[in-house]
């Protein structure tokens, strides 16, 4: 116990100790240190850099001194001269603000557009420019301090400006010369000039005004895609020549290009007489693909209108049913029945106006690619042309997982809904491998669905092979929209 009482008492006396170390010196330096912590706010090391680096010198020595036990008065002579050159600092640093304000504008507009990276070897020069000013201030020559300022100040913004042209630029200027380095210019000469020229454009335009800088960046970024583009076309073109293609394997490939996306149109294109025909048949079905969707817009907003004219008409004989009921005090069997037919058409209303809006935002949720929407009655159906599989397979590859979950989504926009899967194929085959398939690729979509989220009641399933054909079998095209997934829902009442 009596060694306890010991420590605990030494341990008391040294706490107290260095408690009394840290009043003692928070007293010495307080003053100093404001000073110092002033001085750094106000650009002394600019300004004044002659008499801020001896205030840090004494105020350094007046710290290595208390870490040493020196004696007081020596601690208190090394902060007093650190104290008076703080001061002087200070003093200057009111006269250089004044004195150098357009400079240090530009050096916070540099340092702002990222100079310090970007355009280092010019920030540098500045930042020299700047300190012999300071030094020219502080001697006093307030002429040859101006002058230096001027120097600092220009280079300054030659810095920024270089900066900003760096940061929007740079990722073309990359593969600019990228492209010279792998002399891309044999092959893809036009594309390579066409970037050089936006290139080119851009720095004219940063270099009239700097910061009207929304067309520049539109223009970089163009920059950077020709000058990406002229990279592809002469590596592509250069294994062209290694793989010795001909002019028609050239052209048979921009086709099927072409077809690929008059596939996607639902459109036969032939070339017998070049892309003309095959672009103008593209060019059709994309303006009645336009109008279908005008069409549907122009349906939704007549249906809306019919919904509210009945809103009005059901308002209208609220109003009438109100005042009688006022008249009479009571309404009779029939007059009962008849309100409550008219809440009823009300609500069958409402629900089938939320319901065209659902259907409306689920159309939305589609690519043309991944599938449509389309109504049969009461029922909803979303057709999956964007998931495929394997020839006589009917298991899910992972790369349909995106739209498998934005399927969930749809479903999910119809509670209490019943949705089935349907399968379908094309005719190649025997009906009733074809009819198996079906089975098989519309139960494996449900209970993956049914493993995903939580339905009730649970999604059903049905093959139809080969049976419901939505377009020719007798082309590739009209194949491929054959072999779908339908997703039928059909919306129950509330």
């Amino acid at each position: 116990m009596k060694i306890l009482r010991t420590l605990l008492l030494f341990a008391f006396i040294i706490i107290s100790v260095a408690d009394s170390q840290e009043v003692l010196r928070s007293q010495l330096f307080s003053n100093v240190e404001q000073l110092l912590s002033q001085a750094r706010a106000l650009n002394g090391e600019l300004f004044a850099p002659e008499s801020f680096a001896k205030g840090m010198k004494y105020y350094s020595e007046a710290n290595d001194y208390y870490k040493r036990g020196k004696s007081l008065e020596d601690i208190r002579e090394s902060i007093r001269n650190g104290e008076a050159y703080f001061s002087k600092a200070l003093d200057l640093c009111k006269v250089g603000e004044a004195t150098f304000s357009s400079t240090l504008s530009a050096r916070a507009d540099a340092d702002s557009a990222g100079a310090r990276k970007h355009a280092a070897e010019l920030w540098n020069q500045a930042e020299k420019y700047f300190q012999s000013a300071g030094d020219e201030l502080e001697n006093g020559s307030l002429a040859d301090a101006k002058d230096e300022g001027k120097k600092a100040e220009e280079n300054y913004r030659v810095a920024e400006l270089e900066a900003i042209k760096a940061n929007y630029l740079s990722p073309a200027r990359d593969l600019l010369l990228k492209a010279d380095e792998m002399d891309a210019k044999k092959n893809a000469q036009k594309t390579l000039q066409n970037a050089w020229r936006v290139a080119r454009q851009v720095e004219g335009m940063l270099k009239n005004n700097r910061y009207d800088t929304d067309e520049a960046r539109q223009l970089a970024q163009e920059a950077k895609i020709e000058a990406a583009h002229a990279i592809y076309l002469h590596r592509t073109i250069e294994q062209y020549k290694i793989d010795e293609k001909t002019y028609e394997d050239l052209i048979l490939l921009s086709e099927n290009e072409i077809k690929k996306i008059a596939i996607s149109l639902g459109v036969n294109v032939h070339f017998d007489n070049g892309y003309a025909g095959a672009v103008t048949d593209i060019q059709k079905a994309i303006k009645e693909r336009e109008a279908k969707s005008l069409t549907m817009v122009d349906a939704l907003r007549l249906s809306d209108d019919a919904v509210k004219q009945k809103e009005a008409e059901i308002e209208n004989l609220k109003k009438q049913n109100d005042l009688m009921v006022q008249r009479l005090g009571t309404l009779s069997d029939a007059e009962k029945k008849l309100q409550e037919e008219g809440k009823e058409l009300q609500r069958k209303l409402a629900m089938k106006h939320e319901q065209e809006e659902t259907v409306n935002n689920v159309l939305q949720m589609f690519t043309e690619s991944e599938g449509s929407v389309v109504r049969e009655g009461e029922n909803i159906i979303i057709r999956l042309y964007g998931l495929t599989f394997g020839v006589g397979k009917s298991s899910i590859e992972t790369e349909f997982y995106p739209l498998l979950a934005k399927l969930q989504q749809a479903i999910r926009k119809f509670p209490n809904s019943r949705v089935v899967i349907e399968g379908h194929t094309d005719s190649q085959g025997s009906d009733d491998a074809n009819q198996l398939l079906s089975e098989k690729r519309a139960t494996a979509i449900a209970e993956y669905l049914m493993a995903n989220m939580s339905v009730d009641p649970p999604i059903m399933a049905h093959g139809y092979g080969e049976s419901k054909p939505i377009a020719s079998n007798d082309t590739p095209e009209g194949r491929a929209k054959n072999r779908r997934i339908d997703v039928v829902i059909t919306p129950q009442g509330k």
